[in-house]
């Protein structure tokens, strides 16, 4: 396949951005979190592999109202209604696969992205070699119990209380608080701070991330509050690897869990690493990933 970017237009008439990067018969497909996300931290991905003796065909792309690809007009009701919800961006990943041109690949995502590889996984899974759940939860309960833990640790009791009383009012856009979500940011999502990914201008879809999300990553206000994946974690059977960052928002003990509930999967941490550990400490990140493929091409993959 053609490294670089290609455009491709869904069935729906939007165009999604697409870019391949890296040779080899191996095809990683990479999904962004958010969301509302960016592709970006998938760039190099590639060329990791490639540093750990495996040659990948890796394709990212930016899902709708992200980017690079078309954003509808989310004020409209229907179009809301019809694109901001779990099924359609499911079936987003199946239309991407197949507009690409792709089968028995490998399906990685990141946080919003690992929860899609869940879902992708139990319905679609026979397109798949293997599967990557990076950074995501298959409850949403364990995710905020964690998000309680973290605030207190990295806040004084005077922040905490602050952000507790602005989240009670619906008060996000203030400079104090958002401050305090500075401090989180740093210290549990983008622990690196690399000056790659960050930009002049907002490249957060915020209809998009607030319909799921909610104002920032430490509180859950949109349809995620729902998320439970749980009782369906047993219909993923194609191996699969569950990687956290030590020094994020995921709880660790989550991640352990759910390895044992998938039949074949297995449980990695990153140290050093926050919930972009792909970054804080690709090395590592890529050693797990490049050391999972290798096993399942070799048929050596077991739980």
């Amino acid at each position: 396949m053609k490294q670089g970017t290609k455009i491709i237009t869904l069935d729906n008439g939007y165009h999604l951005w697409t870019n391949t990067q890296g040779t080899g018969d191996i095809h990683l497909l990479a999904m962004h979190g958010g969301p509302g996300g960016t592709h970006e931290y998938w760039e190099d991905t590639a060329k990791q592999l490639k540093k750990q003796g495996l040659n990948v065909q890796v394709h990212m792309y930016d899902q709708l109202g992200s980017w690079y690809s078309d954003s509808p007009d989310f004020s409209d009701p229907k179009v809301a209604n019809d694109i901001l919800n779990y099924d359609y961006f499911l079936d987003e990943v199946e239309a991407v696969r197949q507009k690409l041109g792709i089968d028995q690949f490998y399906l990685i995502g990141q946080s919003w992205g690992g929860a899609l590889v869940q879902m992708y996984a139990a319905k679609y899974g026979d397109h798949l070699k293997g599967a990557i759940i990076s950074s995501m939860v298959d409850r949403i309960d364990d995710y905020t119990e964690n998000l309680n833990k973290v605030r207190e640790e990295a806040l004084t009791p005077e922040q905490l209380a602050y952000m507790k009383e602005c989240e009670a009012k619906n008060d996000y856009d203030n400079e104090k608080y958002q401050a305090c979500v500075d401090i989180l940011n740093k210290g549990y999502i983008d622990r690196k701070q690399p000056p790659a990914i960050s930009h002049l201008v907002d490249t957060m879809n915020t209809d998009v991330y607030g319909a799921f999300q909610g104002d920032n990553e430490f509180v859950v206000t949109g349809k995620l509050k729902d998320w439970n994946f749980t009782d369906r974690l047993k219909d993923i059977k194609v191996p699969t690897l569950v990687t956290f960052g030590e020094h994020e928002t995921m709880p660790i003990a989550t991640g352990k869990r759910m390895a044992e509930m998938i039949p074949n999967a297995k449980f990695v941490s990153t140290p050093n690493g926050g919930h972009h550990h792909m970054i804080d400490n690709a090395p590592v990140y890529y050693d797990h990933l490049a050391t999972f493929i290798k096993e399942v091409e070799a048929g050596t993959f077991n739980k």
